[in-house]
């Protein structure tokens, strides 16, 4: 007898042959995985047993939302750049604006609404100027004048801006330096590791005493304490000298640095002295002595015998002769044998004699005020001369004297009210002054093997 199908088993072949293949494929995958979570998801109880905590609050809830997500990756936009230059030799203040995509009608705004800068037309190599500039429009300009000095200009209107000037105080550490000199004066410093303005800054003080063109000798020796500076732990130069002491053929002079109570600052004897004194030794700088001065020499041109009532420096051409003194000019032109000359009143019946003179400098003519150590002319060869050298003569009350030998006027000293404070501020300077220079000798005369650490 055959077999006969149910009826409801009919039915549900009937709704399966309907639907297609995949879609029962796919139910049959679904009815799985819900089986599975059934089985292995435990009951209120199960999760008690295992001490797991449940969870009130919806699991939605615990998923970031996506706009919370989109603002933690947002990038801000970035305002306008400022642009630097490092100024170059041939560089003027209207290319570096070029270059900034400005033109001179900015620097004309810029100039002519802030006062300070008016100094951007002085820039020189090696300073630097750095530009803010929005939609075409100056907004802020750096200048860098050197590493500690800067003015900053931000606008403030339409056409108004602001000026802020910067000093960066750097750190000034205590330095010391010692040499004997063998054949010149700056070889010795530079075997002892100063550099050579700060050589040039101790020749400067002790030049009324000391003439270095003539006076120094092989065995000569020097102490130097100063200051070098440091910005962000960098070295950026030398301060001033605080102290020192130089020995001349067995003669030794000190000097200190010290501000008096009205705030001047000049160097002193340790007695209290003025170093500056009113004239300088030469008018030149470390310049070499031609000829002496003298009642019976032969003369180099003329070739006969002739008073040679001054000293000759030689020099070359163009090299700075500086003023000895203050004092107000009192001729500046040709001058017979002197060739281009200028001759300086600086009272109490003094008056210098500068000769054979390639040229003036600017501004000298009669009349004109001048201070010690003044450019006041460059060495030349005009009028009788054999060479380019400064024939420098000293006059005190119509009578010629020996510039080399002559008693210089004394210089000021600190005021009796004042000496107390005096001692108290530059004795510790002196003290440590010899301190060092003891202790430097010490090891250079110790056993090799002790300076070995």
């Amino acid at each position: 007898m055959p077999k006969t199908s149910h009826p409801n088993r009919q039915f549900i072949q009937l709704v399966f042959s309907w639907i297609p293949r995949r879609h029962l494929v796919a139910a049959s995958l679904l009815t799985a995985a819900l089986i599975s979570f059934v089985s292995l998801s435990p009951d209120e109880t199960q999760v008690q047993d295992t001490g797991l905590v449940t969870i009130d609050q919806p699991i939605a809830t615990q998923i970031p939302e996506i706009s919370s997500v989109a603002e933690q990756t947002v990038i801000e936009p970035q305002g306008p750049q400022w642009q630097e230059y490092q100024i170059q030799s041939g560089d003027n203040l209207s290319i570096l604006f070029r270059r900034a995509g400005l033109n001179d009608k900015d620097i004309y705004e810029l100039t002519k609404t802030a006062p300070d800068a008016k100094d951007l037309r002085r820039i020189r190599p090696g300073q630097g100027l750095a530009f803010l500039v929005e939609e075409g429009k100056l907004q802020g300009l750096k200048y860098s004048i050197n590493q500690l000095d800067s003015v900053s200009f931000t606008r403030t209107s339409e056409k108004t801006f602001s000026t802020e000037k910067i000093k960066l105080q750097p750190d000034a550490r205590l330095t010391f330096h010692q040499a004997v000199i063998t054949s010149s004066l700056f070889m010795a410093g530079k075997r002892a590791g100063i550099p050579n303005a700060l050589t040039m800054d101790m020749a400067n003080i002790f030049g009324w005493d000391i003439d270095f063109a003539l006076d120094i000798q092989k065995g000569d020796s020097f102490k130097v304490m100063y200051e070098e500076l440091y910005l962000d732990g960098k070295m950026i130069g030398t301060g001033k000298i605080l102290a020192a002491e130089f020995t001349n053929t067995n003669k030794t002079y000190k000097a200190v640095r010290y501000t008096d109570k009205e705030g001047n600052t000049s160097y002193y004897t340790p007695e209290g002295k003025g170093m500056h004194k009113a004239f300088l030794r030469s008018p030149i700088e470390f310049a070499r002595i031609s000829s002496h001065f003298s009642l019976n020499r032969k003369h180099p041109v003329l070739h006969i015998i002739r008073a040679h009532k001054g000293t000759d420096y030689a020099a070359a051409r163009g090299t700075p002769i500086r003023s000895t003194g203050n004092g107000k000019i009192s001729f500046a032109g040709r001058k017979g044998g002197y060739g281009n000359c200028i001759m300086i009143q600086h009272g109490q019946g003094i008056e210098t004699l500068y000769g054979h003179m390639n040229a003036f400098a600017k501004g000298m003519r009669v009349g004109t005020k001048v201070s010690q150590g003044d450019v006041i002319g460059y060495v030349g060869s005009t009028g009788l001369a054999s060479g380019p050298h400064l024939h420098y003569e000293f006059h005190m009350n119509g009578q010629v004297r020996n510039p080399v030998t002559v008693p210089l006027p004394k210089a000021t000293g600190i005021n009796p009210s004042e000496i107390a404070l005096f001692n108290a501020t530059i004795l510790p300077l002196l003290a440590k002054l010899n301190e060092l220079g003891s202790s430097q000798l010490a090891m250079a005369d110790a056993p090799t093997s002790n300076n070995l650490h």
